[in-house]
């Protein structure tokens, strides 16, 4: 199942976030796929505000990883732009497959570690703060999400 959206500002972007972050459950995996700037860490930085993530979500590109915890479900942030190339065998799938839900960015440098089961989410700047997002997923449990974005959106 795939939809496609607009929004038109951060808040707007922040909001989708928002929206999903109840949906979530533990153990979910959520690939955020777009260029440098496309807003990716704005989104996630909405589904920790309304998981009650106290925290400023920052891009956990120097990092590789970022673990919020304190809030509903723990949220894992992943960059895997970094591991182009590299060993992945690192303990990154204790927390793909782990207690919370687990955000990747450029998770096309880690496949083999993703499951089947998981949302893709899409980002494209289309020019001041408009981004085109699109939701896709084949696991029922998600295409349940992305009809309730639908409805919603």
């Amino acid at each position: 199942m795939e939809y496609k959206l607009i929004t038109h500002s951060k808040e707007d972007t922040r909001a989708l976030g928002a929206f999903l972050a109840p949906l979530f459950k533990r153990g979910d995996v959520v690939l955020l796929k777009g260029d440098l700037g496309a807003g990716k860490t704005t989104f996630t930085g909405g589904v920790a505000k309304a998981l009650h993530i106290e925290d400023h979500v920052i891009s956990p590109t120097f990092n590789i990883m970022k673990c919020y915890v304190g809030g509903d479900i723990p949220l894992y942030h992943i960059d895997a732009y970094r591991l182009e190339g590299q060993n992945i065998e690192i303990g990154l799938d204790e927390f793909i497959e782990g207690d919370g839900v687990c955000f990747i960015e450029w998770p096309q440098f880690i496949e083999p570690l993703i499951p089947d089961e998981r949302l893709s989410i899409t980002l494209l700047n289309r020019g001041e703060d408009n981004r085109e997002i699109t939701l896709e997923s084949d696991d029922p449990h998600f295409a349940e999400i992305i009809t309730k974005v639908k409805e919603a959106f």
